[in-house]
Formats: C-alpha cells, sequence, structure tokens
C-alpha cells in the first residue's frame, strides 16, 4: 500500500520546487532516517519514513508522475502505477552519477545514497577500484584548424599523453617473477561487510582498495601501478564540413585498462578568418566597387576559400547588393552538400575629385534633371506641387 501523506511536505518542498531541490532534499532526509544509521529502538519508525521519502521522489522525480499527481493526487498515482512500478520507474540512479558515480539505470535507491561513500549494496556494483581499471579512461585534446581546412579536410599528428600498460609487468602491477596475492582481509572480494540489517550493507576494502588483491613486491617501473605515463603520436583525419566544437571520436586511442582501452575525442576550434564569416554551411564576405562600375556595370575579383574569381557585376548594382556564389561554401558534415558564398558588394564613393570630375558629375546631375546648385528650401520643394 501507498504512503498516505503529501509528498511535498514529506520531502519538506514546495509544489513549485525545482528537480535538483526535489533531489537534494530526498538525499538529506533519506540519509537522516536509513535504517542503519538510527538506534535499535528508532529502527520500525525509521524504516516507515524511509519508505515515505523514498515513494514521495520516486513520484515527484518523473515529471509524468508528478503531473498525475498534482491532479489527481495519490488516487492518479494509485490508479495508474502499482507501488512497485512507482519504485521501479524511478531514476534513483541518476543523483549518484551526477555526483561523479558511474552506475546505470538499474541501479538501486541504496546505491545511490552510499556509492560515494564507498558502500556496495548486496554485491550489486563493483568495487571502485575494480571498475576504474576495467576499462581505461577516455582521454580529450582540443586542435585549432583554419576555416580553408574545415572546408575541405586536413590530416593532423597530435601528441597525445596517456597511460600505457607497463611492458616489465605486463599490467599486474607485480615485479617482474612474482604475482598478486589474494586480498587476506577481505578474501579477494574487493569489498567487506560492514553492516547487517535492513539489508546487506558492504564496504570497498581498504586493504587492497578494492583490487581483491595485493602486492608484495611491487614493479619498479610503474611501482604497482601497471601502467606508466607515455607520449604518442597519432594521426587524425578531419572530415571536411566540421564545425567550431565539432568532436570525433577515435575509439581504443585513450589510456589503457585491465580489460579494454578508453577512446580520445578530439575537440575542432577553427580559427576566425579575416575575411570571411561562417553562417552554418555558407559564407559571407564583402568587395568594394567603384561608382562607374557599379553605375555601367563590370567585373571584379572576389576571394573564396579556394582562390580569386571574376564575378561579373551587372550595371545599376546598388551599394550593399548581395550576390550569391553557388557550391563556394563549405560541404555538410553529414550529407556533403556544399553551402555557398554571399558576396555583398560596398560601393567606393570618391571623396575628393579633380575640377574635371567635378563638372562632368554635374553635368551628369544636371541631365538627370537635378540642379545643384538650387537655394531651393527644403518648405518651398513641399509646398511646390500645390501651386
Amino acid at each position: 500500500m501507498s504512503v498516505k501523506g503529501d509528498y511535498y511536505q514529506i520531502l519538506g518542498v514546495s509544489k513549485t520546487a525545482s528537480l535538483d531541490e526535489i533531489k537534494k532534499a530526498y538525499r538529506e532526509m533519506a540519509l537522516k532516517y536509513h535504517p542503519d544509521r538510527v538506534p535499535p529502538e528508532q529502527k520500525k519508525e525509521a524504516e516507515d519514513k524511509f519508505k515515505g521519502i523514498s515513494e514521495a521522489y520516486a513520484v515527484l522525480s518523473d515529471s509524468s508522475k508528478r503531473d498525475l499527481y498534482d491532479q489527481y493526487g495519490h488516487s492518479g498515482i494509485d490508479q495508474k502505477y502499482a507501488q512497485e512500478d512507482i519504485f521501479r520507474g524511478a531514476d534513483f540512479s541518476s543523483i549518484f552519477r551526477e555526483m561523479g558515480g558511474g552506475y546505470g539505470g538499474g541501479a538501486s535507491i541504496f546505491e545511490e545514497l552510499f556509492g560515494d561513500l564507498g558502500f556496495d549494496i548486496g554485491g550489486a556494483r563493483q568495487s571502485r577500484g575494480q571498475s576504474s581499471r576495467r576499462r581505461g579512461r577516455d582521454l580529450q585534446i582540443a586542435i585549432e584548424i583554419s576555416l580553408e581546412e574545415a572546408a575541405v579536410g586536413v590530416e593532423r599528428i597530435i601528441t597525445v599523453p596517456r597511460y600505457e600498460t607497463c611492458a616489465s609487468c605486463s599490467g599486474s602491477g607485480a615485479r617482474a617473477g612474482t604475482k598478486r596475492s589474494v586480498c587476506p582481509q577481505c578474501k579477494g572480494a574487493g569489498k567487506t561487510v560492514v553492516s547487517n540489517g535492513f539489508f546487506q550493507l558492504a564496504q570497498t576494502c581498504s586493504r587492497c582498495g578494492g583490487e581483491g588483491s595485493t602486492i608484495a613486491s611491487p614493479c619498479p617501473d610503474c611501482r604497482g601501478e601497471g601502467r606508466v605515463k607515455v607520449t604518442k603520436k597519432i594521426k587524425v583525419k578531419i572530415p571536411a564540413g566540421v564545425d567550431n566544437g565539432s568532436q570525433l571520436r577515435v575509439r581504443g586511442e585513450g589510456e589503457a585498462g585491465i580489460n579494454s582501452r578508453g577512446d580520445l575525442y578530439v575537440v575542432i576550434e577553427v580559427r576566425e578568418h579575416d575575411i570571411f564569416q561562417r553562417h552554418n554551411n555558407d559564407i559571407a564576405t564583402s568587395v568594394n566597387i567603384s561608382l562607374a562600375k557599379a553605375v555601367l556595370g563590370g567585373e571584379v575579383q572576389v576571394p573564396t576559400l579556394s582562390g580569386r574569381l571574376t564575378m561579373k557585376i551587372p550595371a545599376g548594382t546598388q551599394c550593399g547588393k548581395t550576390f550569391r556564389l553557388k557550391g563556394k561554401g563549405i560541404p555538410d558534415l553529414h550529407s556533403r552538400e556544399i553551402g555557398d558564398e554571399l558576396v555583398k558588394v560596398e560601393v567606393d564613393i570618391p571623396v575628393r575629385l579633380s575640377l574635371r570630375q567635378r563638372q562632368l558629375i554635374e553635368e551628369f546631375a544636371l541631365l538627370n534633371g537635378e540642379d545643384l546648385k538650387s537655394k531651393e528650401s527644403f518648405t518651398d520643394k513641399i509646398k511646390k506641387p500645390f501651386r
């Protein structure tokens, strides 16, 4: 039977509380009322409270269950979910993952609560020392490339500092000719039971650090670690179309572990370009043309990522007009379709004119019906059509 009580009051939060606030309140109360953390005479009461806060968290931490509860109260929850379904759907493990743990969705409520304290519940998880050495650690490194390289792709040799399996001891950590011994404290289990009662609670073995074995004579090259730090040169192929912040995964080029090696993640940083601005797969730039070329038309040299090309300027081109050069942009990383180059035209207006140039401009204005020397006021121009 479900706990009959207001879930928000049970956790001590408001009805507008965020998920983070709910998680924080749940963890604090669960630690306070855990049956193995109270005197024996208070165990029964603690078990009831522990059950209540666990059920409250299971509902309020799930958006769909919380919506039903907010609308219909306990009746909405009891009708749609059996109590065991409420607990099965609750993401108890997420709290511990956010604190740096690595347990999947199947981790129990107790693993989440006490995992960061070095405890293990019923043998459900590996010890911290064992799990950290099974698979090597993933690595991340940043590479800076130019916009031109991002457009066509490039190969780079990068230097990666990482741990490799020690060749002297083949990763065992023991001196050549010796071997690891079963830990006398945990008998090879990697953990020791520290409490029995409401459930079985175990703690990582303090003698072997969860490895289940000890080393009497450590390897002098790795000092018992089973691995050594090296610097590795790796060729990385960066595909065309990458953007700033793109991440490439190079499998098996991370650090070495007992069972497998981690991966290398390469983060791409594209340098800001002097004349081009990138907009998704398009690039934009601008060119200056003369007043005569804007009026009469002509040709202009335009920079592109692959060199300069000639672009025609039609007669009567206005300042700020943008032309599109098809296929002169950057390939899409997935579809391989190539973007365009957008060229904005800026018209250079001459600041200093010779006498002859000024005369020609004035003559052009007169032919165009424009009197540059007119002293007519703005008010007179407005009144003229009404006369």
